[in-house]
């Protein structure tokens, strides 16, 4: 075996470890956020998050983060301002290339002080880097959501 061959070898066994980890920490992250476990979500984001995620004036749960607790507080904010009943997310697609996860789907939910739902597509582009989540972009339906919450 040549040392080039070796070195790919060598090269793929981390690139596969680097992508397990992230897949691991990311369906971690999915069951935090469905049991609603804002500890854990702390404990799975970095110190300082790439957060993006369009503002939205009409939604006060959509705003600008950067902390772990920032982040993880997203959760709660979004139970506070919605109805948990009606909530619904389903991933269709979840793709991992080392250190990024993509996940695509769909979400759906009613404004508690509306009475008005919303529902889109959604994208997730997540980044693990040492076990922790540095990097949150999610992309929805936003023009639903902000017309849920129109009263």
């Amino acid at each position: 075996m040549s040392a080039m061959s070796i070195a790919i070898m060598e090269t793929s066994t981390i690139t596969g470890s680097v992508a397990e980890t992230t897949r691991a920490v990311v369906q971690e992250f999915l069951a935090a956020r469905l049991a609603g476990d804002t500890g854990r979500l702390v404990a799975l984001f970095a110190d300082e998050v790439d957060w993006l995620l369009a503002e939205n004036p009409a939604a006060p749960w959509i705003r600008p983060r950067s902390t772990a607790a920032e982040c993880a507080a997203q959760f709660t904010e979004l139970m506070e301002y919605t109805v948990p009943e009606d909530a619904r997310a389903s991933v269709d697609t979840f793709l991992v290339d080392g250190t990024d996860a993509i996940l695509m789907g769909h979400l759906a939910g009613t404004v508690r002080a509306t009475g008005k739902s919303f529902e889109g597509p959604f994208a997730l582009r997540l980044t693990v880097e040492d076990g922790r989540i540095t990097r949150h972009h999610l992309y929805e339906n936003s023009l639903s959501i902000a017309e849920a919450c129109i009263p």
